[in-house]
């Protein structure tokens, strides 16, 4: 039965987005922090912590990837007013994660050292990227646990509650890095595994956040949350149903950004720590986009599970307008003004201005990435992940052979190397649009 239809005003797309922007900036603040930190340290460091950090991240994405499926359940659930059905799917999924982190740590602890050493060229990157993993890797107890309850906010459209878990994350990742990575208040000075640990330890603060958080805050009988259910395989397959694809399709999207930054090291260490400042500069402005990106998911799987299709194609609209108008002002000061920005990262005045043409070109993109992501997020939303999968293995594809190219064939300057993000953003956007346009996805059933 269709229930009565929600116009969503600029006004009310907003009040969703800002807190998961809160939540993704703060999150993207961790990297930042320890690249900020690092960049203090060495050159060797800051492109260590890139290297790391894209494979710590590419791993992530796949945990990530079952919370997206997960949070397009719950938001489905939502939407049609089951909300007892809410919990059993937050528990599977916590149950399902604990496994996974602890399947994934072993292998990263036997495996990391190996594969580092066998990609990268400089053995001083190669071991102090190891010497990351091994510490970082400990944080996906804890980084897992913290996606779900995120999926259970947003999925809920409760998103405030994250902007505070945030702030606590960051202030204890801020707190944890400046004492370990340098030895302050009588502690050994770590360096580069000083950064994993205190990362890794504000991960366990923002667990520890969400679980008092959610007791003592939110109508958990309502959701159903009070009843811990016996593992049920039944449901994790229907959970797996739709986040399978989002699991291959993010660690796969991390890939090919991970094989990004590799193909990069072997251009030197300077091209690498430009890489790892650009990358940085670059998550602000991203998580902006990826949070509208995400409130349009929710919102679009909302309209669909009240039968209110007719709505999501200005929904969209609506979501870029606004995500343009916050993201491109922004993305202008910071090409205008690209010096005060670089030195927030490094004080070596060479590596500030050998980044600068990478900063304008990284600018540049944000034109075809606004709509490219919040298009093809819509495609997730509709619950066709599948589909959305497909998608983007076809843009990935072109975006490695662009690459392959680019950087290990014609050994271009770095800065010609980040136009593979014009590529890519093009790619997914296109084909997203041409997908909703095309309607399949309206009988889509989760």
């Amino acid at each position: 039965m269709e229930q009565k239809a929600v116009d969503y005003s600029y006004r009310s797309i907003w009040l969703m987005a800002y807190p998961i922007l809160i939540s993704l900036i703060m999150e993207q603040m961790i990297g930042i922090t320890d690249t900020a930190f690092l960049g203090r340290v060495g050159e060797v460091e800051l492109g260590a912590s890139a290297i790391a950090g894209v494979y710590y991240l590419a791993i992530f994405m796949i945990g990530f990837g079952f919370t997206v499926g997960s949070q397009i359940l719950m938001a489905r659930r939502n939407g049609e007013g089951n909300y007892k059905a809410i919990g059993g799917i937050f528990y599977q999924g916590i149950y399902f994660l604990l496994l996974m982190s602890a399947v994934i740590f072993t292998v990263s602890q036997v495996y990391s050292e190996e594969i580092l050493g066998l990609l990268v060229t400089s053995d001083k990157i190669a071991g102090a990227a190891s010497s990351y993993i091994h510490w970082r890797v400990y944080g996906f107890f804890f980084s897992f646990i913290g996606a779900m309850f995120r999926a259970f906010f947003v999925g809920t459209t409760q998103t405030r509650t994250l902007t505070l878990n945030s702030i606590v994350m960051v202030l204890a990742n801020v707190i944890f890095n400046y004492t370990l990575i340098f030895g302050k208040f009588g502690f050994p000075a770590l360096g580069i595994a000083g950064a994993a640990i205190g990362s890794s330890l504000a991960e366990l603060v923002s667990v520890i956040f969400f679980v008092i958080y959610t007791w003592r805050r939110i109508d958990y009988r309502k959701y159903g949350l009070n009843r811990i259910p016996a593992f049920r395989t039944r449901s994790l397959t229907q959970i797996m149903n739709v986040s399978l694809w989002t699991m291959v399709q993010n660690f796969i999207s991390l890939s090919t950004w991970f094989l990004f930054f590799i193909f990069v090291e072997h251009l030197g260490e300077r091209p690498l720590a430009i890489s790892n400042i650009i990358r940085s500069v670059s998550s602000l402005p991203f998580m902006t986009i990826m949070a509208f990106a995400s409130t349009c998911s929710a919102l679009v799987s909302n309209a669909i599970g009240r039968g209110d299709t007719a709505q999501v194609r200005s929904l969209i609209g609506r979501h870029i307008r606004l995500c343009s108008c916050i993201v491109l002002p922004v993305i202008a000061l910071i090409a205008l003004f690209p010096h005060p920005v670089l030195r927030i990262y490094t004080d070596i005045p060479e590596l500030v201005e050998a980044s600068v043409p990478t900063l304008w070109v990284l600018c540049s993109s944000y034109l075809v990435m606004i709509p490219g992501n919040i298009y093809f997020q819509s495609v997730s939303g509709t619950g066709n992940t599948q589909a959305a999968f497909i998608l983007e293995l076809g843009a990935l594809v072109i975006y490695l052979v662009y690459i392959t190219i680019v950087i290990q064939g014609l050994k271009a300057d770095v800065a010609f190397c980040w136009t593979a993000e014009h590529l890519y953003a093009s790619c997914i956007g296109i084909v997203s649009y041409l997908y909703l346009r095309k309607g399949s996805w309206k009988n889509k059933k989760i």
